[in-house]
């Protein structure tokens, strides 16, 4: 399921990043990468907040729509 569907306050591993190769060295760099765990810790219209290892992220709707989790 996209990133933007998925449960508050939940942990879910990241299965699938599909996006372009910049996008993905982006996302790669601030720690979200394929197999890695992500916490969506808040969501409004889109968008989410979410925790990846000690950090959080405000990811917009269009780039949360490109990460898979399970």
């Amino acid at each position: 399921m996209p990133l933007v569907l998925a449960p508050v306050g939940q942990e879910m591993k990241i299965v699938k990043i599909a996006a372009d190769e910049r996008t993905k060295k982006h996302l790669s760099d601030i720690g979200v990468i394929e197999n890695g765990a992500i916490t969506v810790i808040s969501s409004a219209g889109g968008s989410a907040v979410c925790i990846v290892k000690d950090g959080r992220l405000a990811l917009d709707k269009n780039v949360a729509a490109h990460i898979f989790v399970s």
